[in-house]
């Protein structure tokens, strides 16, 4: 397994998309069962995987979550603060982490070209589906509902949430095009050296009796 390498500008790419779920959080969410509110951070964690790749769309998330963590107000409602994390919407922080690097890994899958198709299914797998596999039993542990119940709750995300898939399928695959420099996810290949061509620099020797 290759390491994970980091240089100035993956840093500011973390960054930037950190800040972008954080400002996607600025509308105050509303919350439905009086539980986990419904907010539009959701399309920023799908974007992060999409665009940054599995370990570094992570790491934005993982970053945006220490800063929540420290006591930065950036979760929808400007929510902050350890106490997030036990409420019933700590699962599905974390599930963000996990998302972003499923979404990043089947998008990316490969080293491939960017597809429509492969970009909607890691979207939609790791935006909704691996983070509502973290949200769900976290959500019914706090809660102390029933799993099965809140399991039927969390189907009323379930609409926003696929818009949101839409939308940052097709934001992804009109940024791939219109600035592909975005997408710079595997290791830099480092230059490679020309050798001079040696059988045709060594002069042949001429005896002479």
């Amino acid at each position: 397994m290759s390491r994970l390498r980091l240089d100035a500008t993956d840093i500011a790419r973390i960054a930037v998309f950190a800040a972008i779920v954080a400002v996607l959080g600025l509308p105050a969410g509303f919350s439905v069962f009086g539980s986990v509110p419904i907010t539009a951070q959701t399309l920023g964690v799908m974007l992060a995987g999409a665009v940054l790749g599995p370990w570094r769309g992570a790491l934005s998330m993982l970053v945006l979550l220490v800063l929540v963590a420290l006591g930065l107000p950036l979760l929808a409602g400007g929510r902050g603060g350890i106490g997030v994390f036990v409420g019933p919407s700590a699962g599905y922080a974390i599930g963000w982490i996990f998302g972003a690097l499923v979404i990043g890994a089947i998008v990316h899958a490969g080293g491939r070209p960017l597809t429509w198709p492969r970009t909607a299914l890691g979207v939609v797998t790791g935006g909704i589906l691996v983070v509502y596999a973290f949200g769900i039993p976290v959500q019914a542990a706090v809660t102390r509902l029933p799993l099965a119940e809140t399991a039927l709750q969390a189907t009323v995300f379930l609409p926003g949430d696929l818009i949101k898939a839409v939308l940052a399928t097709i934001i992804t695959m009109t940024l791939v095009r219109a600035y592909p420099r975005a997408f710079r996810t595997g290791a830099r290949r480092p230059p490679q050296r020309v050798e001079p061509e040696t059988a045709a620099a060594e002069p042949s020797e001429t005896r002479i009796p």
